[in-house]
């Protein structure tokens, strides 16, 4: 019987699993899809027994045929999100998604009163937004008074996965930096004195390396038996940028997904209040990062809005469109946006429409909108001091070849395509196999495709990025207007 390892990452739209063999092949995958709710305005959430519930799925119909023998299981996840429990795992309210949920903002203000901007930058490596962790335990203790006193332990998708699996209480080195501002990035530890402060009683968990074994298998689940390892797992986009062999000094990965994710692995330590700066997946490692809050999401947004159409057709249409999309501009913020500009109150915007616009000019006009954001990120990654050498692109987007070139069109960057780019699930394989052998991520996935700019399309695409630019700062006052109107509707 073959050996093969199980990776499972929980997304913000699916759960995704996948069976790998010890040389890299992938035999089988499944997914779940589901989604997330949205109970107040600003406000992302999800049950984490969904997770537990997709992962067991997902493992038994992987391994029902009976063909192999699970060795190894990987698992990552959505964050950084906060998943309150008791003192026996068991959740006291939904998980608060990463940074698509921006209800925090009193909190952050609060926190940046109290403690400091520049002490946090310094000590925490990212200054406070709506992927912080530490405002949203404020807001729970503040607005959740019934809930908080009997929270004992955080969680987020891949511990959840790994204690569920094997008793443990883990967390990774990675997840915890992006838990700002309760881990000290510089001597990688939690800090007490401000963990106690905002999240008193709450028993942080002990951290261990993503790669490394959180335990093994209580008992049997789906095909895979009691005593085979699981590795304490990490954030989805480290997991991604794994699978790629995206994990080296110079090396900037570009996650193509529901959103769009960008990580940059430095030599040392850097800080900007732009990006966020963490821990890396590998030990020794750092990264500079950044997000965008809608990339993918918009698509599958106009998708619904032009009826369900499918994707070939609006990819085709939006070819036919052309670069600039016959005159229209857009801006990617459909729910607020993360890095660069820290705005949950940004929103989305579309200039430039006129009666002879089509459903394919507004697709490639979204498309080009998130092109525009990458380089916005990429940007701020250099003038933070990042070197880029070699830029990585995974996820979904991926899959056709618009996109990519549109990206690569706007910010002058080679992007290689590796073989396989299913994403954080064959990551989670990967770490799992290599607690069992020296495996190298260059063997499994070695590069398939260049996505090279297109010179024809540089002076449009120079132009238009300014425009972009400018397009934020001159609408921001009247989108912020509009922002707090939707908040006051039911």
């Amino acid at each position: 019987m073959r050996r093969a390892t199980l990776g499972v990452d929980i997304g913000t739209s699916s759960s995704k699993g996948v069976l790998v063999l010890p040389d890299g092949q992938i035999l089988r995958t499944a997914v779940r899809e589901h989604t997330v709710d949205r109970p107040a305005p600003g406000h992302v959430e999800m049950d984490a027994e969904i997770w537990w519930r997709e992962f067991v799925e997902l493992a038994g119909e992987l391994t029902a045929p009976g063909d192999v023998e699970v060795s190894a299981v990987g698992v990552s996840g959505m964050g950084p999100c906060v998943l309150l429990t008791d003192d026996d795992g068991t959740p006291l309210r939904p998980a608060i998604l990463y940074g698509v949920d921006t209800r925090a903002t009193e909190q952050i203000a609060m926190l940046n009163a109290e403690l400091g901007e520049a002490a946090i930058l310094d000590r925490a490596g990212s200054a406070l937004s709506s992927q912080a962790v530490g405002p949203k335990l404020a807001w729970v203790r503040q607005h959740e008074p019934e809930v908080y006193p009997r929270a004992r332990r955080l969680f987020m998708p891949a511990s959840w996965l790994a204690y569920r699996l094997t008793g443990e209480y883990v967390l990774d080195f990675h997840s915890a930096s992006q838990c700002t501002p309760l881990f000290d990035i510089r001597d990688l530890q939690w800090y007490g004195p401000w963990s106690d402060r905002i999240a008193p009683g709450l028993e942080l968990p002990p951290l261990r390396w993503p790669g490394q074994r959180a335990g093994v298998m209580q008992r049997e689940i789906g095909g895979i038996p009691a005593g085979v390892p699981v590795i304490t797992g990490t954030i989805d986009a480290w997991s991604e940028a794994v699978s790629v062999d995206a994990q080296n000094p110079g090396d900037l990965m570009l996650m193509y997904g529901t959103t769009m994710f960008l990580v940059a692995t430095v030599p040392e330590r850097l800080t900007s209040e732009l990006m966020w700066g963490t821990v890396g997946a590998f030990e020794g490692t750092r990264n500079l990062a950044g997000g965008m809050a809608t990339s993918g999401a918009i698509t599958s947004w106009l998708r619904d809005v032009a009826g369900g159409v499918d994707y070939p057709t609006l990819l085709a249409e939006a070819e036919a469109s052309g670069p600039g999309a016959r005159g229209l501009l857009a801006l990617p913020y459909f729910a607020g946006e993360r890095t660069p500009i820290f705005d949950p109150h940004a929103r989305g915007l579309i200039a430039g429409l006129t009666l002879s616009h089509t459903r394919g000019d507004l697709y490639r006009a979204v498309l080009e909108a998130t092109a525009f954001g990458v380089r916005h990120n990429v940007d701020a990654l250099r003038a933070a001091g990042a070197r880029i050498d070699r830029v990585v692109a995974v996820g979904g987007g991926t899959q056709g070849r618009l996109w990519t070139q549109v990206v690569s069109d706007v910010t002058g960057l080679e992007q290689v395509i590796p073989s396989r780019t299913i994403g954080a699930s064959y990551g989670a394989a990967f770490l799992a196999a290599r607690l069992l052998a020296d495996v190298s991520i260059a063997d499994w996935n070695p590069a398939a495709d260049l996505r090279v700019p297109d010179p024809g399309t540089a002076a449009l695409y120079e132009e238009r990025y300014r425009l972009y630019l400018d397009l934020y700062p001159t609408s921001r006052e009247v989108v912020h207007a509009l922002a707090r109107s939707q908040h006051r509707t039911p």
